[in-house]
Parts: C-alpha cells; structure tokens; sequence
C-alpha cells in the first residue's frame, strides 16, 4: 500500500475533519503515513496523532523557519519522544533561505545540533533544504557519514546534486511537484535516479498535485504522484507504490 512519508495533518487546515480524511485513507490504498514535525507545537501534536492512529507515525524536529524559539532543554524533550516506538525520525531540519525568516548562522546551529541528537539516537532525518543547496550540501558532508537513514524532502535541486546525495545514501522525497508542467527538472532526476532511491510524500496540506494543484492537499492525493512516476519510468503504478513502500520501510525502519 501507498506509504506517505511526510505530512502534517496536525495544521490547523485539518481541524475541522482530520479524523474523517485519517480513517478515509485506507479506502484510497495508503497504508502508512509520517506525519512530520515543523515546530515544538507541531511536534507534540505529531507524537499525540501517532498515538491516536495505528497507521500514523511521527516526526519531532524544528523547520529552519522556527528554530528562534529553540533551547536546549527542547532537545532533552525530543530525546524522550525519540524513545518511543512510533516516534520513527528527526525532522524536519535543515536551511531555508527563500523566506529567511531566522539568521543563517541560527538556520545551521539547530539544523547541526538536531543532527547530531539523530546521530546519538541512530535515528532517520528528514531534511529541509531550500534556496540552500550548497550549505545543506556542505555541512552534510562534514557532520554525516552514513550513520542512519536520510531522506531530502521537497526534493529540488538539479541532476548533478541528485546524484551526489544518492552517493551518500539519501532517499529523495518526491511528491507533487512532479506533477507541474513546469517541473522540468525535477521530472528528469526521477527519470534518471533509480527507483530505489525514492521515497513518496504529500507535505500535506500543501503541495497538491494535478489535477487538485491549490487545492488542500492530503494522502489520498499521493496516488497521481506514483502514476506520474510510473509514466517517467516506463514501469507499472504497483511498481512504484510496492518499491517505494520498501523504501521508506527501510528508511524510517519500520
């Protein structure tokens, strides 16, 4: 079944019939859902839904966005959340330099001291990277070395970086983007990286792909993503919906 590997069904855009579309979702073949940390509120609300839901797991991290509400003494608390068994990852973290919303200097201390909690844990990452290829880039190389799974959610970046991160060993997040007319780029990494290196996502709920762009986005949705996939890469959808499925069993090891 389809396994969506980064939402957030804790934003308010769900408050009004989160656990309708939750316990629809199975009627439209997703089996598995992370749903992913941006805040310290988002993340209790992340670890409360995963308690709710038997097919939801969760995320605890701080987006580069809200890292000036940071302190050390979050850390000790995701270090307790982490303990749990359906808290699967760290994230997610990383650097946005499109909104710069906090300083670039704050962006990499937290993205760095969320890795490093990941890397004591051995727990997967969920990484946040935008307008901020070569920093991300950069201070991945210096801080990782393969110790747990890595995913690049969003994915965004060019060919050339695609590759340089499949060498690493990182899953790149594909969702519905792909499905843009205007996602040139994107469309030829997943031509061309294998099939074994992707992972499917929604960020619901945003990112909705064709034909449902602007609308609010949600897990059954993932589907016209893996049929886009399917079509780039000459293969089945049950293809792209089981080997992605074992990718992110694998990545978030489940």
């Amino acid at each position: 079944m389809i396994f969506d590997t980064h939402a957030h069904y804790d934003d308010e855009a769900f408050d009004e019939d989160r656990d309708e579309v939750l316990t629809s979702l199975r009627e439209w073949g997703v089996g598995t859902v992370v749903n992913v940390g941006a805040s310290m509120e988002g993340s209790r609300r992340s670890v409360s839904l995963s308690e709710q839901y038997e097919f939801v797991y969760s995320a605890v991290g701080v987006h580069p966005d809200e890292v000036g509400e940071l302190r050390e003494e979050d850390m000790e608390w995701m270090r307790e959340q982490l303990q749990k068994p359906k808290v699967v990852a760290v994230g997610e973290i990383g650097l946005d330099y499109y909104w710069d919303k906090e300083g670039h200097d704050l962006q990499k201390k937290w993205f760095l001291r969320q890795l490093e909690l990941a890397k004591e844990l051995k727990k997967p990452v969920i990484i946040h990277s935008r307008e901020a290829a070569a920093d991300t880039m950069e201070l991945l190389k210096a801080n990782y070395h393969g110790e747990m799974p890595m995913v690049m959610h969003c994915y965004s970046y060019s060919m050339e970086m695609a590759r340089e991160y499949r060498k690493m060993g990182l899953y790149l997040g594909i969702g519905g983007v792909l499905t843009f007319k205007n996602a040139k780029k994107l469309k030829e990494v997943v031509e061309n990286i294998p099939l074994t290196s992707i992972v499917l996502e929604t960020d619901c709920p945003y990112m909705a792909p064709e034909p449902n762009r602007g609308k609010r986005n949600n897990s059954a949705y993932i589907r016209y993503v893996a049929e886009k996939i399917a079509e780039l890469k000459g293969i089945t959808y049950e293809e792209v919906v089981e080997q992605t499925e074992k990718n992110a069993r694998e990545m978030y090891r489940l």
